[in-house]
């Protein structure tokens, strides 16, 4: 497999899954959306269905659209360390696009949302609904707590991935069989309901660095900061999480 299949679909992939994932999050947070408010339950769904749609695009690169899956099987020894910057700069890339792709559906909401008197008088904090449609936020700002929780839910994500549903192609490409992605995408399901609350669970750096990035440079009225500071806990969290998993893989299975 090349750099450029590896690139091609690791981009497209990553993209529809933040374009999803990050669109029902829009979708519930955002004022004259018709999905406003409809609650936590759909925002998990939501993300379960955007990893399944995303995976099945991304079939030709092995479906990792994550840099904690690439991480993960680079040390369970199914991809080549030397793919892996092809692999997380692609799925970076990705996630920014789909979160342009989010700004653009959602512009008019995003707009009428910001526009409000309350969100102008909050401008130099995060506006929450609007953050939320973009990068995640603890409920209760303890980094020690907050990078645990990702941590752990990283972890069973990666866990679940590393011990079902993997196949090896002809050609040698590894990833998700179309069961798996189905599977996978109902662990994460699972773990948004059962783990996502203290975080809003990222257990994806990118899925959460790109949207930030587009965020910082969105020309958004009263958007507040991007909060920079919280930003290294769903980057290494969850990096931490897959090396665990994959480290207890190769221990146990390897």
């Amino acid at each position: 497999m090349s750099s450029s299949d590896i690139f091609q679909s690791e981009v497209l992939g990553t993209m529809v899954l933040v374009l999803l994932g990050g669109g029902v999050c829009a979708a519930v947070n955002l004022k004259r959306s018709k999905a406003f408010e409809a609650g936590w339950v759909a925002i998990a769904f939501g993300w379960g269905f955007a990893v399944l749609t995303g995976a099945y695009i991304a079939q030709t690169s092995g479906a990792h659209l994550n840099p904690a899956v690439t991480l993960a099987l680079a040390i369970k020894g199914d991809t080549d360390w030397g793919d892996v910057p092809v692999y997380m700069g692609s799925e970076l890339l990705g996630a920014v696009i789909g979160a342009v792709l989010v700004w653009l559906a959602y512009y008019g909401q995003l707009h009428a949302t910001l526009n409000e008197p309350e969100m102008a008088k909050q401008k130099t904090s995060n506006p929450g609904p609007v953050h939320g449609v973009f990068f995640t936020s603890p409920e209760i700002r303890n980094p020690v707590q907050n990078f645990v929780t990702e941590f752990i839910a990283t972890f069973v994500l990666i866990l679940a991935i590393v011990t079902q549903g993997l196949v090896k192609d002809a050609d040698g490409t590894v990833g998700l069989g179309r069961m798996g992605a189905l599977i996978t995408a109902l662990v994460v399901v699972g773990i948004g309901l059962s783990l996502g609350g203290p975080t809003g669970y990222a257990i994806n750096p990118v899925r959460d660095l790109g949207p930030r990035i587009v965020h910082a440079l969105l020309p958004l009225p009263n958007k507040g900061g991007s909060d920079w500071g919280y930003a290294w806990v769903p980057i290494a969290g969850p990096l931490a999480g897959a090396a665990a998993a994959a480290g207890i893989y190769n221990l146990v299975w390897g």
